[in-house]
């Protein structure tokens, strides 16, 4: 019998999702933990996980997962590539495929060619990877398709020699939070921090959540309740957010122009502390 979904995570919309958990393809032993785990959502990758003859059996593994209980975002080939149409014709019937994500998306219209592939309204999550989709991320943002940016740090470091220093990596987290924006998207997914767990990742958490990212890739299980925390309000926030939607609806009157910014913050701190279910935590 295939692994139930972790029920939490698997109510919670995905454009509330802050953990993205990368499964590779090139084993199904890997499915399983992965859908288990406290991931806010769960992406089987074909992509940088798979050698390149190893993508037809993964496919065909991914296919099967997807035919048989479980539910899965799934990381495609880019559209350059030999397999993205092979991809895409196998998972466009896959009954439990919740939205694939798009290596190497360098274009507008790579996001949109592959929508159109997929059954209609299928989310297409865009991984921005190099510096020509970085200085295209607006334009990918509001193509037709287009659910949500992510931010493919290592190749984009690769492409442009880039440190993984915040500030070196500073200009493409904010140009995809300016996209975002524009394409009225949900906040976008921020690169995994590779091999680091506890206070680690806790820190590089910060730095996303500071950036105005809402999400975060990770390779490991363990990695994603340390991600879900560190991209939730914290208690602070909550007991703020709690106490001023509390003085307002008792009928505090405006004190000054700042406010009404401050009641729509607290609204929305108490918006995601409601779907993220820490009220009572």
């Amino acid at each position: 019998m295939a692994p139930f979904r972790n029920s939490r995570a698997a109510a919670l919309p995905a454009k509330l999702s802050r953990s993205w958990l990368l499964a590779s393809a090139a084993d199904e032993a890997n499915f399983g933990p992965a859908l288990a785990s406290e991931a806010d959502s769960v992406i089987f990758d074909m992509e940088d996980a798979v050698p390149a003859d190893g993508k037809a059996a993964a496919r065909e593994r991914v296919v099967e997962a997807l035919s048989t209980g479980m539910t899965a975002w799934v990381r495609v080939n880019g559209i350059e590539t030999d397999f993205w149409a092979d991809d895409l014709a196998a998972l466009s019937k896959a009954p439990g495929l919740r939205g694939v994500m798009l290596a190497m998306t360098e274009k507008p219209e790579q996001v949109t060619h592959t929508a159109m592939r997929l059954q209609a309204g299928t989310p297409v999550l865009a991984l921005v990877e190099s510096a020509l989709g970085i200085e295209n991320a607006t334009a990918i943002a509001s193509a037709p398709g287009t659910f949500r940016l992510a931010f493919g740090v290592g190749d984009f470091r690769r492409d442009t020699g880039a440190s993984d220093d915040p500030m070196a990596l500073a200009y493409a987290r904010s140009k995809l939070v300016v996209a975002s924006r524009v394409g009225q998207l949900p906040g976008p997914i921020d690169g995994p921090t590779v091999g680091t767990l506890g206070e680690k990742l806790l820190d590089a958490c910060k730095v996303t959540a500071s950036m105005g990212m809402t999400g975060k890739l990770c390779l490991m299980p363990e990695a994603a309740d340390t991600i879900n925390q560190g991209l939730s309000p914290s208690e602070s926030e909550i007991v703020w957010a709690h106490e001023l939607l509390e003085a307002h609806a008792a009928g505090a009157v405006v004190g000054d122009g700042s406010y009404l910014p401050r009641l729509a913050r607290a609204q929305k701190i108490s918006s995601l502390a409601d779907s993220y279910g820490l009220w009572n935590a």
